[in-house]
């Protein structure tokens, strides 16, 4: 084989004594050790709080744009356009007319509380807005591409209801490629598993709201919501041994925090949240949720046989107005939010701020036996989208039901529908990972030889 010469900077002329199959594998390695990084903010502080510290003296009277014009072309690139240091969680919505993607009547999967547009919800604009990170162009979710980069593998969602509401969401995106079939071995529809037999990828649902082991100690309790009791070293086992075969597991949970609880220790109450009970010290619901996510941190870890991802999916705020969620609030709003008209603060802010610290250090632990923790950072997204939740339109006004307006959940289709986006992007990016780390081993040896 006849050797090329390079001509170097300094002018010398060089033989190139490898082949061009290890200058191209050596290329495709820096690229993707330099653009790795841009896409997973850091574990320091939020990019999106030092964002919203740094523009409050901005405006807050600029009018969100109209989703009628400015059209979003649907992206179906492999990965992000971006410069340097770019955060896809931190940014902005922007109008996208081609939205969504389904329908409430062209998938199923819609659970009956978020299906808005069939119980009369009277604007659709709330469905045509993308999210724009900051210095990148997030790619619109493409089903096909994820049903590949999934195939041969499993997701696992554990948490509470919003858990169940991505998935769903996560099926409907995925419905303009392939349904899946059922494949539980229960009957239980907190614990479904379902299959897309083509791809052989396996979908499932834990219901855990506190992710402990918890049982509900008094339907009524001190506000008439109930009254949980939480064992703070206790694993819920209906998840912790199941999950070991997961490729993907996605953690969630918070909303359930506020009602009131009961926190058991070595089988003692050692404390609670607002429970009202004689001689028991208020911890605050702020302590039984960090203990909780230390706990289900640690069954995960503790696993001798789970050699998948773990992704925290941080909190999505609420949007109650007007009053609790229990006290007459509700959310009426039609348009997002733009990033100077709002801030993350009180309990949205203290609960994410839980949910990093307790993060970063299941991240140290797990890298201890070589696990991998990722974040799927939704909160500043979801601060933004007021208008997104069912509110009463989650069954008839006619129906003889006891429901809450829902300020929590999301409608389908709806902003929950972009974290579908951002875990898409995130599959992409392990995808790099694991290239760059088996080009690395592969120059290693190379240079053994």
């Amino acid at each position: 084989m006849k050797h090329q010469a390079i001509e170097l900077p300094n002018g010398r002329s060089h033989i190139l004594h490898k082949s061009s199959k290890i200058v191209l594998l050596a290329t495709l390695t820096l690229i993707l050790l330099t653009t790795i990084p841009l896409y997973y903010p850091s574990l320091g502080y939020p990019s999106f709080l030092l964002k919203a510290a740094t523009s409050s003296a901005s405006s807050s009277s600029s009018s969100s744009p109209s989703p009628s014009s400015n059209e979003t072309e649907e992206d179906d690139s492999i990965g992000v356009s971006s410069n340097e240091n770019c955060d896809i969680f931190t940014g902005e919505w922007v109008p996208n007319p081609r939205a969504p993607y389904y329908t409430n009547k062209t998938c199923w999967a819609i659970h009956e509380h978020q299906n808005c547009m069939k119980y009369g919800r009277p604007d659709a604009e709330f469905m045509k807005w993308k999210w724009k990170p900051d210095g990148c162009e997030l790619p619109v979710f493409n089903p096909a591409q994820f049903l590949e980069l999934v195939r041969d593998k499993s997701l696992a969602f554990v948490g509470d209801s919003v858990g169940r509401n991505q998935m769903q969401s996560l099926m409907c995106l995925l419905s303009r490629v392939e349904y899946p079939v059922d494949d539980s071995y229960t009957k239980d529809e907190n614990f479904i598993r379902w299959k897309y037999t083509t791809y052989n990828f396996t979908m499932a649902t834990f219901w855990t709201p506190h992710l402990i082991k918890s049982r509900e100690a008094d339907p009524n309790g001190p506000t008439n919501t109930g009254l949980f009791a939480l064992y703070l070293d206790e694993f819920d086992e209906r998840w912790t041994t199941k999950i070991e075969g997961f490729d993907y597991v996605i953690i969630s949970a918070g909303h359930w925090f506020f009602r009131p609880l009961v926190f058991y220790e070595n089988s003692k109450i050692i404390g609670c949240h607002f429970c009202l009970l004689e001689n028991v010290p208020d911890l605050g619901m702020y302590f039984g949720f960090r203990r909780a996510l230390r706990s289900a941190f640690k069954a995960i870890n503790s696993l001798k046989n789970y050699n998948g991802i773990t992704i925290l999916r941080t909190f999505a705020p609420s949007h109650f107005e007007n009053g609790m969620w229990n006290k007459g609030g509700n959310c009426v709003r039609t348009m997002p939010f733009r990033s100077n008209e709002t801030r993350l603060e009180g309990a949205n802010l203290e609960l994410y701020m839980t949910q990093l610290e307790e993060f970063r250090v299941a991240d140290r632990e797990g890298k201890k036996r070589g696990l991998r923790y990722r974040l799927l950072d939704t909160t500043q997204a979801m601060l933004l989208r007021p208008d997104g939740h069912p509110s009463r339109y989650g069954h008839w006004p006619h129906e003889n039901v006891t429901l809450y307006n829902d300020c929590v959940h999301w409608c389908l289709p709806g902003p929950i529908d972009t974290w579908g986006d951002f875990l898409l992007q995130m599959l992409k990016m392990e995808g790099g990972r694991s290239f760059a780390e088996r080009s690395r081993s592969s120059d290693r040896k190379m240079r053994i030889r």
